[in-house]
């Protein structure tokens, strides 16, 4: 059942999207947005697989970010929208016609019911496959919780350790509590297996190790993780200091020295360059060989 009043992402802006078709904070009404879906092989390894993840880019988006290289559609709203029948088909397109490992829901958060009555319709097909739930963290447990059917692989960000920098730069209030805590009920919950992205972003490096820190003292080392550099000034950040520069070659081997020392080894480490997109393997000689598909 859909609830009239929206509180799917911790905004909880209770826009009455559904019936008087108020936009929420994040933008969405009472469809879901599709900006594009297919086969996708650029996420990690196990997600990927051999026949790629069927990924499907949701328009609008829960945060804000002032450096989004999606803000088309996450900020604009580009994209089509959906009937519950067109998504179904685009989820049975994707399993049957594709082949691919997974349906990776990218951005979900704002049409989680419509989502979960395509899943529906598909399990009443006899069409089974995992969902890769792919957002920035910034969620609800509770939320979580009621929606875990969609949830067989957690690819969750940790990108700020201070809510005065999600404010200033994604819009997002209580930003730590909640991707911490989503990524706890992740790893805790039997049967997700969880993938964290660590996105080092210009001159908040620092907040980078701060959740690395983290993780490893609070959840485990073991946790898989993939540290990207592939951070570019985009959309207001080419206006924003210091996020209209790139990440310097300095503040990412910090990052890297600090998931080295914190004895991570279960993940990926992005090539430097923004420009290579190669992970290297996690805790076989990172430092020395970044970009380099072992």
């Amino acid at each position: 059942m859909i609830k009239k009043l929206c509180e799917l992402c911790p905004h909880r802006c209770s826009a009455d999207r559904f019936d008087a078709m108020i936009p929420g904070f994040c933008g969405a009404l009472n469809k879901p947005r599709v900006f594009r879906w297919g086969p996708h092989f650029g996420e990690e390894p196990p997600i990927t697989g051999e026949r790629g993840s069927g990924c499907v880019f949701f328009s609008r988006c829960t945060m804000k970010c002032l450096y989004c290289q999606n803000s088309p559609w996450s900020w604009n709203g580009a994209g089509e929208d959906k009937s519950i029948e067109e998504l179904t088909e685009i989820f049975r397109t994707l399993v049957l016609n594709d082949k691919v490992e997974n349906i990776n829901l990218v951005s979900p958060t704002p049409y989680l019911p419509f989502i979960r009555e395509a899943h529906h319709a598909l399990k009443k097909d006899g069409i089974k496959i995992p969902y890769v739930w792919n957002s920035s963290g910034y969620e609800r447990v509770e939320i979580l919780e009621e929606y875990r059917e969609l949830c067989d692989w957690a690819l969750f960000d940790l990108r700020y350790s201070s809510d005065e920098t999600a404010i200033k730069l994604s819009a997002a209030p209580g930003y730590v509590n909640a991707a911490r805590s989503a990524v706890k009920w992740a790893y805790e919950k039997s049967g997700i297996d969880l993938i964290v992205r660590i996105l080092v972003l210009p001159g908040h490096h620092e907040e980078a190790i701060e959740n690395l820190a983290f993780l490893a003292s609070e959840l485990s080392n073991e946790i898989k993780v993939s540290i990207m550099s592939q951070f570019t000034p985009s959309y207001k950040a080419c206006e924003t200091p210091p996020l209209n520069r790139s990440v310097t070659e300095e503040e990412y081997e910090e990052v890297v020295e600090a998931a080295e020392d914190f004895g991570f080894e279960n993940g990926w480490i992005q090539g430097y360059e923004a420009s290579d997109p190669k992970l290297a393997l996690l805790g076989e000689n990172m430092t020395e060989n970044h970009g380099v598909v072992k």
